[in-house]
């Protein structure tokens, strides 16, 4: 099981790019880079939700749960 990072697909609709996010939320754009290819163990609340206000979405939209159907 794993978690996807769906924050390019939702950077994309909106037209909005990793300089201009990682400007607005106050991260580095090396680290949006991470974030979005799913390489960090974890994200803060806080960062999450500053991504979400600025893309006015959901943190369901941007993170997805896909799990093994094996495992009961």
């Amino acid at each position: 099981m794993e978690i996807i990072v769906n924050l390019d697909v939702m950077m994309a609709i909106r037209k909005v790019s990793s300089k201009e996010l990682a400007k607005a939320i106050g991260i580095t754009e090396a680290n949006l880079s991470l974030l979005k290819r799913g390489k960090v163990k974890g994200v803060r609340f806080e960062t999450l939700a500053n991504i979400c206000q600025y893309l006015h979405c959901q943190p369901g939209d941007i993170l997805e749960f896909r799990g093994d159907d094996t495992e009961k």
